[in-house]
């Protein structure tokens, strides 16, 4: 027994031995700490541990974070260099992000890690200046504007109490992954620019978009953005959200879906609790236009990914949406499925079913308080509405929207037309 106990302690020793530490700080102003940083991962991020200090990293190309078995301390801020034109070249982007060629600048990736931020570090984006080139620039899908941060191909991973400030893009995504945990995500998209006070100059700057993923926790977020604040991407299954802030953009987004034609989009096993929505300043920033809101593409192919698309199948299903508080929303529930589409197209084959909204509360911009339009080709089963209470402007009534809905429940009335 002695023997043991022994060899015990000697193996225990031996991995203390072996769980390296690197622990770096900035560089200093005007310097490159972009191989600064990944020389600590390198060296530390299979089975160590990373410290990286407070102050601010100058990051002036792509970079992957490879993590297996290790844990990071990320007191500073990543701040990407706003050179539009050198990130626009797409060999300057990882394009590991399949769903309309997203571009991203900042990959994590591997298996059994941590990145705690401790509430004090993360990204700083630079978005002002990519808000106000792109003003009166063109925008279009898969342009290559980047994603702040990316997390790709991993499982078992977990990012914590993490700041991204000004994504020029998307601020999230997840693709390719299984079992990532988010805890406490803080995301602040906002113009500062006096000339742009009162539009939406920050277009695209979704909290999160969840794809080809599964078990992944969404825990604690605080968003600020011009679009959507969680867009929830084909083939995202067992998704957990809990204790979400939605100021201002679109609200919250399943799609679009069936945008390419040679794919199914399946989106199941969906639990939202404690989500707000609500609106900001409107002097600055315009809009709060969902509550949570569904759409696919038509039947018809229109073009072809990033930007056109169409015609592809698959099924969002068991989605439960509960203790859902809208501040001032425009479109509370709205489901539609004909984006991109034209009025001679064929009917989207992808079926909404089974969709779950409990306890929701608040207030709206308009009496269109639900409006569920399916698919001809793909009509709704399971729509289901518990104490939901959304009110609508003093003096109008509210309107119930339920086309090609094969069965609903909980609501007064809900005709094709409204009331």
């Amino acid at each position: 027994m002695l023997v043991r106990s022994s060899f015990a302690a000697l193996l225990l020793g031996a991995a203390s031995v072996l769980a390296k530490t690197c622990t770096i700080s900035p560089l200093g102003k005007g310097q490159d700490d972009t191989s600064h940083v990944l020389s600590a991962i390198s060296s530390c991020g299979n089975n160590g541990n990373i410290v990286i200090n407070q102050g601010t990293y100058n990051i002036t190309r792509k970079m992957t974070w490879n993590l297996v078995n290790s844990h990071v301390d990320l007191f500073g801020t990543l701040s990407f260099n706003p050179n539009i034109t050198y990130w626009m070249n797409a060999s300057n982007t990882y394009r590991v992000i399949f769903i309309q060629s997203q571009a991203s600048w900042f990959v994590v990736t591997g298996k059994n890690f941590t990145v705690d931020a401790h509430n004090t570090g993360g990204i700083n984006g630079n978005g002002q200046t990519w808000w106000n080139y792109f003003s009166n620039h063109a925008k279009a899908d898969g342009d290559g504007r980047p994603v702040s941060l990316t997390v790709f191909n991993a499982t078992a991973g977990n990012i914590k109490n993490f700041h991204v400030q000004s994504p020029p893009f998307w601020c999230n995504a997840v693709a390719n992954s299984v079992g990532i945990t988010y805890d406490g995500m803080n995301c602040n998209a906002t113009n500062t620019n006096p000339a742009f006070f009162g539009t939406n100059v920050v277009p695209n700057t979704d909290g999160i978009d969840t794809y080809r993923s599964d078990q992944i926790n969404l825990l604690n977020w605080d968003v600020t953005c011009g679009d959507d604040c969680l867009a929830i991407k084909g083939n995202t299954t067992n998704l957990v959200v809990r204790n979400a802030t939605c100021r201002g953009g679109n609200g919250v987004a399943f799609g679009s879906l069936g945008q390419y034609v040679q794919f199914n989009d399946i989106v199941q096993n969906v639990l939202m609790e404690d989500v707000t929505m609500t609106r900001i300043n409107t002097t600055i920033q315009p809009g709060m236009k969902n509550g949570i809101y569904f759409k696919s593409w038509t039947g018809t192919v229109n073009g072809s990914p990033p930007s056109g698309g169409g015609g592809g199948g698959g099924f969002v299903n068991n989605i439960t949406m509960r203790r859902i508080t809208l501040d001032r929303v425009d479109r509370p529930v709205h489901l539609y499925q004909t984006n991109g589409g034209h009025s001679a197209d064929a009917p989207s084959k992808l079926r909404f079913s089974n969709l779950n909204f409990d306890e929701w509360t608040g207030t709206a911009t308009t009496s269109n308080i639900v409006d569920i339009e399916c698919s001809a080709g793909a009509p709704c089963p399971g729509m289901t509405f518990t104490d939901f209470n959304i009110v609508p402007p003093t003096g109008s009534s509210p309107s119930f929207i339920c086309k090609n809905v094969a069965s609903e429940s909980g609501l007064p009335v809900c005709s094709a037309s409204g009331h």
